[in-house]
């Protein structure tokens, strides 16, 4: 599974681990990454998804999963969410 988060889209960067000697190692930085499901009103069910602590604040800022993938623009959509913005789109009554 890659490391990237399904809703903001943020990815592991790369640097360096600096000693007290100014020794420098190439390090990664790794998101902070939760496994959480959100339930969707329009599905009906529950949604599983890999995001990081400032997606889960913008989900339940905008109300839910279902109001903020339809919200969201389109160039700012991940894979996961266009998948997801389809299948509410077509249960949507």
């Amino acid at each position: 599974m890659s490391k990237k988060c399904s809703i903001t889209n943020k990815k592991p960067l790369s640097g360096n681990n600096v000693s007290k000697a100014i020794n420098k190692t190439k390090r990664k930085f790794l998101p902070n990454l939760q496994m959480v499901s959100f339930f969707s009103d329009i599905l009906g069910k529950k949604v599983k998804l890999k995001v990081t602590p400032r997606g889960i604040k913008s989900v339940e800022h905008n109300g839910g999963i279902d109001n903020y993938i339809l919200t969201l623009k389109n160039k700012n959509h991940t894979s996961v969410t266009k998948n997801l913005k389809k299948i509410i789109l077509s249960n949507k009554p």
